[in-house]
């Protein structure tokens, strides 16, 4: 499959996560005091899952933008090429092995 084709599934991926997140927040809550409170301890997780989406959509759209410049796959620290391992695992990574330590 190819780098584009992979970073574009991730976001399709990650935006139908965000907006199912977005709707399941926008519903309303139990009138029960008990359920209630219950309900907005799953809101905090919900927020927090919504926010690992969006920026899992930055980081895609970062990638995206290094693919359209010519520079995807070549660490932004010291330029070298990032392991064909590590992008396969990791698409949206901007650092090869050695300098993701550091970063």
């Amino acid at each position: 499959m190819a780098h584009r084709d992979v970073l574009d599934a991730l976001q399709r991926d990650y935006a139908a996560r965000a907006e199912a997140i977005r709707r399941d927040l926008g519903r309303s809550h139990s009138a029960d005091f008990a359920e209630q409170a219950q309900q907005r301890q799953n809101d905090e997780v919900l927020e927090a899952l919504l926010a690992e989406a969006e920026q899992g959509l930055l980081l895609v759209r970062q990638a995206q933008q290094r693919l359209a410049e010519g520079r995807y796959g070549e660490c932004l620290c010291c330029g070298e090429p990032i392991e064909a391992a590590r992008l396969a695992a990791l698409p949206v990574a901007e650092y090869c092995l050695g300098c993701a330590q550091f970063n």
